[in-house]
Protein backbone atom coordinates (compact mmCIF):
# COMPACT_ATOMS: atom_id res chain seq x y z
CA UNK A 1 0.00 0.00 0.00
CA UNK A 2 2.93 2.39 0.59
CA UNK A 3 4.13 1.61 -2.53
CA UNK A 4 1.24 2.76 -3.81
CA UNK A 5 0.52 5.84 -1.89
CA UNK A 6 3.35 6.85 -3.10
CA UNK A 7 3.07 6.41 -6.64
CA UNK A 8 0.18 9.21 -6.15
CA UNK A 9 2.01 10.95 -3.37
CA UNK A 10 1.04 14.68 -4.56
CA UNK A 11 4.56 16.22 -4.38
CA UNK A 12 3.93 20.06 -3.12
CA UNK A 13 5.38 22.69 -4.63
CA UNK A 14 6.01 26.28 -3.40
CA UNK A 15 2.21 27.52 -4.54
CA UNK A 16 0.74 25.94 -1.34
CA UNK A 17 1.82 28.25 0.42
CA UNK A 18 0.83 31.23 -0.89
CA UNK A 19 -2.89 31.12 -0.06
CA UNK A 20 -2.11 30.35 3.72
CA UNK A 21 0.68 33.13 3.80
CA UNK A 22 -1.72 35.55 2.23
CA UNK A 23 -4.45 34.79 4.80
CA UNK A 24 -2.41 35.26 7.56
CA UNK A 25 -1.15 38.91 5.79
CA UNK A 26 -4.90 39.51 5.58
CA UNK A 27 -5.63 39.11 9.18
CA UNK A 28 -2.60 40.97 10.37
CA UNK A 29 -3.47 43.62 7.93
CA UNK A 30 -7.09 43.46 9.18
CA UNK A 31 -6.13 43.95 12.88
CA UNK A 32 -3.55 46.54 11.85
CA UNK A 33 -6.77 48.98 10.42
CA UNK A 34 -8.43 48.37 13.37
CA UNK A 35 -5.83 48.99 15.76
CA UNK A 36 -6.00 45.55 16.93
CA UNK A 37 -2.29 44.74 17.44
CA UNK A 38 -2.29 44.53 21.15
CA UNK A 39 -3.65 42.50 23.26
CA UNK A 40 -6.73 44.42 24.75
CA UNK A 41 -8.29 45.20 21.36
CA UNK A 42 -7.31 41.85 19.76
CA UNK A 43 -9.55 40.21 22.42
CA UNK A 44 -12.21 43.02 21.90
CA UNK A 45 -12.35 43.27 18.22
CA UNK A 46 -13.37 39.55 18.57
CA UNK A 47 -15.31 39.62 21.83
CA UNK A 48 -18.79 39.77 20.33
CA UNK A 49 -17.88 36.41 18.20
CA UNK A 50 -16.53 34.64 20.86
CA UNK A 51 -19.73 35.00 22.95
CA UNK A 52 -22.22 34.38 20.42
CA UNK A 53 -19.99 31.63 18.87
CA UNK A 54 -19.79 30.27 22.76
CA UNK A 55 -23.27 30.17 23.58
CA UNK A 56 -23.61 28.06 20.00
CA UNK A 57 -21.49 25.37 20.24
CA UNK A 58 -21.98 24.87 23.85
CA UNK A 59 -25.06 23.88 23.62
CA UNK A 60 -23.89 20.05 22.85
CA UNK A 61 -21.11 19.82 25.29
CA UNK A 62 -20.29 16.00 25.69
CA UNK A 63 -20.11 16.17 21.83
CA UNK A 64 -17.79 19.23 21.85
CA UNK A 65 -15.77 18.15 24.67
CA UNK A 66 -15.34 14.61 23.10
CA UNK A 67 -14.26 16.41 19.84
CA UNK A 68 -11.81 19.06 20.90
CA UNK A 69 -9.98 15.63 22.94
CA UNK A 70 -8.60 14.99 18.68
CA UNK A 71 -6.46 18.51 19.50
CA UNK A 72 -4.16 16.28 21.83
CA UNK A 73 -1.89 14.86 19.79
CA UNK A 74 -2.26 12.09 22.31
CA UNK A 75 -5.16 11.10 21.75
CA UNK A 76 -5.59 11.48 18.09
CA UNK A 77 -2.63 10.48 16.20
CA UNK A 78 -3.05 6.71 17.83
CA UNK A 79 -5.83 6.78 15.08
CA UNK A 80 -3.31 6.91 12.66
CA UNK A 81 -0.91 4.11 14.17
CA UNK A 82 -1.62 1.67 12.29
CA UNK A 83 -0.25 3.29 9.03
CA UNK A 84 3.56 2.96 11.03
CA UNK A 85 2.68 -0.92 9.05
CA UNK A 86 1.03 -0.09 6.35
CA UNK A 87 1.94 3.53 4.54
CA UNK A 88 4.82 4.71 6.66
CA UNK A 89 5.18 7.32 4.18
CA UNK A 90 2.58 9.41 6.19
CA UNK A 91 4.74 9.03 9.73
CA UNK A 92 7.65 10.29 8.13
CA UNK A 93 5.97 13.58 7.72
CA UNK A 94 3.79 13.32 10.47
CA UNK A 95 7.29 12.95 11.90
CA UNK A 96 8.66 16.35 10.79
CA UNK A 97 5.47 18.35 10.64
CA UNK A 98 4.58 17.28 14.61
CA UNK A 99 8.18 18.54 15.94
CA UNK A 100 8.10 22.58 13.81
CA UNK A 101 4.35 22.23 15.00
CA UNK A 102 5.48 21.52 18.96
CA UNK A 103 8.42 24.40 18.30
CA UNK A 104 6.13 26.51 16.62
CA UNK A 105 3.38 26.70 19.22
CA UNK A 106 5.27 27.20 22.02
CA UNK A 107 7.18 30.14 20.61
CA UNK A 108 4.17 31.68 19.05
CA UNK A 109 2.43 31.40 22.68
CA UNK A 110 5.40 33.23 24.49
CA UNK A 111 5.71 35.73 21.93
CA UNK A 112 2.12 37.02 22.08
CA UNK A 113 0.94 35.75 25.67
CA UNK A 114 -2.44 36.51 24.52
CA UNK A 115 -5.01 35.73 27.94
CA UNK A 116 -7.47 33.09 27.67
CA UNK A 117 -11.11 33.92 27.76
CA UNK A 118 -11.23 32.86 31.21
CA UNK A 119 -8.28 34.92 32.14
CA UNK A 120 -9.83 38.31 30.30
CA UNK A 121 -13.70 37.68 30.86
CA UNK A 122 -15.83 37.11 34.09
CA UNK A 123 -16.40 32.88 34.02
CA UNK A 124 -19.74 32.85 34.72
CA UNK A 125 -20.64 35.24 31.49
CA UNK A 126 -19.69 32.52 28.78
CA UNK A 127 -19.43 28.81 29.24
CA UNK A 128 -16.40 26.73 29.99
CA UNK A 129 -16.31 22.91 29.42
CA UNK A 130 -13.97 20.63 31.00
CA UNK A 131 -10.65 22.43 32.88
CA UNK A 132 -11.03 25.53 32.89
CA UNK A 133 -7.78 27.47 31.38
CA UNK A 134 -6.57 30.81 32.49
CA UNK A 135 -2.88 31.25 31.16
CA UNK A 136 -1.60 33.57 28.66
CA UNK A 137 -1.70 31.10 26.19
CA UNK A 138 -4.64 31.35 23.71
CA UNK A 139 -2.94 32.71 20.84
CA UNK A 140 -2.20 30.31 18.79
CA UNK A 141 -4.72 27.76 19.62
CA UNK A 142 -2.18 24.53 19.76
CA UNK A 143 -5.30 22.02 19.08
CA UNK A 144 -5.69 23.83 16.15
CA UNK A 145 -2.42 23.39 14.75
CA UNK A 146 -2.47 19.68 15.62
CA UNK A 147 -6.01 19.34 13.84
CA UNK A 148 -4.63 21.26 10.31
CA UNK A 149 -1.06 19.61 10.37
CA UNK A 150 -2.42 16.40 10.74
CA UNK A 151 -5.38 16.25 8.53
CA UNK A 152 -2.73 18.16 5.65
CA UNK A 153 -0.79 15.56 5.41
CA UNK A 154 -3.76 13.04 5.20
CA UNK A 155 -5.60 15.32 2.69
CA UNK A 156 -2.19 15.54 0.29
CA UNK A 157 -1.60 12.02 1.03
CA UNK A 158 -4.88 10.56 -0.21
CA UNK A 159 -5.46 13.15 -2.34
CA UNK A 160 -7.99 11.41 -5.30
CA UNK A 161 -6.50 11.64 -8.88
CA UNK A 162 -9.69 13.33 -10.32
CA UNK A 163 -9.92 17.44 -10.70
CA UNK A 164 -13.54 16.73 -9.21
CA UNK A 165 -12.64 14.48 -6.64
CA UNK A 166 -10.08 16.51 -5.53
CA UNK A 167 -12.08 19.62 -4.68
CA UNK A 168 -14.58 17.67 -2.39
CA UNK A 169 -11.99 15.97 -1.07
CA UNK A 170 -10.53 19.21 -0.16
CA UNK A 171 -13.15 21.12 1.11
CA UNK A 172 -14.39 17.79 3.32
CA UNK A 173 -11.43 17.37 4.81
CA UNK A 174 -11.25 21.18 5.65
CA UNK A 175 -14.39 21.53 7.19
CA UNK A 176 -13.69 18.50 8.87
CA UNK A 177 -11.03 20.59 10.28
CA UNK A 178 -13.04 23.63 11.40
CA UNK A 179 -15.76 22.02 12.92
CA UNK A 180 -13.05 20.33 15.44
CA UNK A 181 -10.93 23.25 15.85
CA UNK A 182 -13.72 25.61 16.17
CA UNK A 183 -14.08 23.17 19.06
CA UNK A 184 -11.58 24.89 21.15
CA UNK A 185 -14.37 28.27 21.26
CA UNK A 186 -17.07 25.82 22.67
CA UNK A 187 -15.40 24.98 25.80
CA UNK A 188 -14.56 28.52 26.07
CA UNK A 189 -10.37 28.15 25.54
CA UNK A 190 -9.94 30.08 23.01
CA UNK A 191 -11.35 33.30 20.85
CA UNK A 192 -12.27 33.05 17.20
CA UNK A 193 -8.92 34.41 15.85
CA UNK A 194 -6.93 31.81 17.97
CA UNK A 195 -8.32 29.23 16.55
CA UNK A 196 -8.14 30.67 12.33
CA UNK A 197 -4.94 31.41 13.16
CA UNK A 198 -3.88 28.06 14.17
CA UNK A 199 -5.44 26.51 11.44
CA UNK A 200 -3.68 28.30 8.97
CA UNK A 201 -0.49 28.16 10.50
CA UNK A 202 -0.82 23.90 11.40
CA UNK A 203 -2.11 23.72 7.39
CA UNK A 204 1.55 25.43 6.69
CA UNK A 205 3.42 23.39 8.89
CA UNK A 206 1.84 19.98 7.52
CA UNK A 207 2.72 21.08 4.23
CA UNK A 208 6.39 21.80 5.53
CA UNK A 209 6.35 18.58 6.60
CA UNK A 210 6.02 16.82 3.62
CA UNK A 211 8.38 19.05 2.08
CA UNK A 212 10.97 17.94 4.54
CA UNK A 213 10.22 14.16 4.21
CA UNK A 214 10.25 14.76 0.04
CA UNK A 215 13.31 16.18 -0.02
CA UNK A 216 15.50 14.78 2.49
CA UNK A 217 13.86 11.74 3.70
CA UNK A 218 15.13 11.78 7.21
CA UNK A 219 12.70 9.68 8.40
CA UNK A 220 13.09 6.52 5.86
CA UNK A 221 13.87 3.78 8.85
CA UNK A 222 9.75 4.37 10.03
CA UNK A 223 9.10 1.57 7.37
CA UNK A 224 12.10 -0.31 8.44
CA UNK A 225 10.86 -3.60 10.53
CA UNK A 226 14.07 -3.47 12.36
CA UNK A 227 12.58 -0.31 14.75
CA UNK A 228 9.55 -2.03 14.93
CA UNK A 229 10.49 -2.40 18.85
CA UNK A 230 10.81 1.61 19.15
CA UNK A 231 6.59 2.07 18.03
CA UNK A 232 5.70 -0.92 20.38
CA UNK A 233 7.60 0.96 23.11
CA UNK A 234 6.08 4.65 22.05
CA UNK A 235 2.55 2.39 21.72
CA UNK A 236 2.61 0.88 25.00
CA UNK A 237 3.35 3.97 26.57
CA UNK A 238 0.56 5.58 24.85
CA UNK A 239 -2.02 3.06 25.83
CA UNK A 240 -0.63 3.76 29.47
CA UNK A 241 -1.52 7.27 28.94
CA UNK A 242 -4.99 6.79 27.50
CA UNK A 243 -5.92 4.41 30.29
CA UNK A 244 -4.80 7.07 33.01
CA UNK A 245 -7.01 9.78 30.49
CA UNK A 246 -10.19 7.15 30.41
CA UNK A 247 -9.76 6.73 34.57
CA UNK A 248 -9.70 10.24 35.03
CA UNK A 249 -12.65 11.53 32.34
CA UNK A 250 -13.94 8.22 31.16
CA UNK A 251 -14.61 10.04 27.24
CA UNK A 252 -15.92 7.84 24.14
CA UNK A 253 -12.99 9.43 22.54
CA UNK A 254 -10.23 7.99 24.55
CA UNK A 255 -11.90 4.55 24.57
CA UNK A 256 -11.98 4.79 20.49
CA UNK A 257 -8.34 6.02 20.81
CA UNK A 258 -7.02 3.37 22.59
CA UNK A 259 -8.85 0.46 21.10
CA UNK A 260 -7.10 1.98 18.01
CA UNK A 261 -3.81 2.02 19.41
CA UNK A 262 -3.97 -1.70 21.15
CA UNK A 263 -4.86 -2.68 17.52
CA UNK A 264 -2.24 -1.45 15.94
CA UNK A 265 0.23 -2.63 18.75
CA UNK A 266 -0.86 -6.37 18.37
CA UNK A 267 -0.51 -5.59 14.50
CA UNK A 268 2.69 -4.46 15.00
CA UNK A 269 4.10 -6.87 17.01
CA UNK A 270 2.43 -9.69 15.11
CA UNK A 271 4.13 -8.51 12.39
CA UNK A 272 8.03 -8.30 14.25
CA UNK A 273 8.08 -11.29 16.18
CA UNK A 274 6.62 -13.16 12.80
CA UNK A 275 9.39 -11.99 10.71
Amino acid sequence: MNKTIIGHYIHPVLFLLYLPLFLLTLIFFILYKQDALNTVAYIGVQEHWFFFLNSKLSQYPKLQYNLTQLGDALVLLPFLSVFVIYIPKIWQSLLSASLLSALFCNLLKRLFTVPRPAAAFDNESFVIIGKTLSGYTSLPSGHSITIFTTLTILMFTFMPQKSGYKFIWCCSLLLTGLIIAFTRVAVGAHYPLDVIIGSIIGYILGLLGIFINHQYNIWAWVGSKKYYPVFIIAFTIGSIILINKIINENLIIFYLSFISLIISLYIITYTYVKK
